[in-house]
């Protein structure tokens, strides 16, 4: 078989092209900001999950072990009791902050040119904003310890997500310095 040559029984498809909408939103890392957040947070699981995940560490290397000799009897709690402190870090990992020029969220980057509301929610709120008010282009980053959240409305004809939905332990005070940063 020559190279270039499609066997028959592939179809070809047609080459789509990729369509970027808001080109600004991960810009380089280079170009991010590096001066002092107005707003930073980290979603971290409360204090109480700690001993709960641990305890059902335990309990399930216990089940493993089940009174055996040897390998079997260490391996189990030296494997299971890390990978849950790995996974209770990695959980409670997403940070979210507000710049002089984006609302970072994890990895996510928004301009806060774009921002044209903010609305503080709490639990109630919250629970109606992802229910009732669902949308589904929307973007969230939910955590259900956290009771508050912002609903960030956007105004950008370019990207078709209607609005942000984050979690936060301070909802006032997010939506206050979004605000202050939109006007700017």
């Amino acid at each position: 078989m020559r190279l270039g040559r499609v066997h028959p029984a592939i179809l070809p498809c047609p080459r789509a092209e990729a369509r970027r909408t808001l080109t600004s939103v991960t810009s380089d890392p280079a170009e991010r900001t590096t001066t002092r957040p107005a707003y930073a947070e980290r979603l971290g699981v409360p204090w109480w999950s700690w001993p709960l995940a641990l305890l059902g560490g335990v309990l399930l290397a216990a089940e493993i072990w089940m009174g055996s000799g040897g390998p079997r009897a260490w391996v189990p709690f030296a494997v299971v009791l890390p990978l849950t402190v790995a996974v209770m870090l990695w959980i409670g990992r997403i940070r979210v902050a507000v710049t002089d020029t984006e609302f970072q969220v994890d990895d996510a980057r928004l301009p806060v040119a774009v921002i044209s509301d903010v609305l503080a929610l709490d639990a109630d709120g919250k629970r109606e904003v992802l229910g009732v008010g669902a949308h589904p282009l929307a973007f969230v980053v939910q955590r259900p310890w956290i009771g508050g959240a912002v609903q960030v409305l956007l105004d950008d004809p370019a990207d078709p997500t209607p609005f942000w939905v984050v979690s936060t332990r301070h909802p006032t005070r997010l939506a206050g310095e979004l605000l202050a940063a939109a006007r700017r």
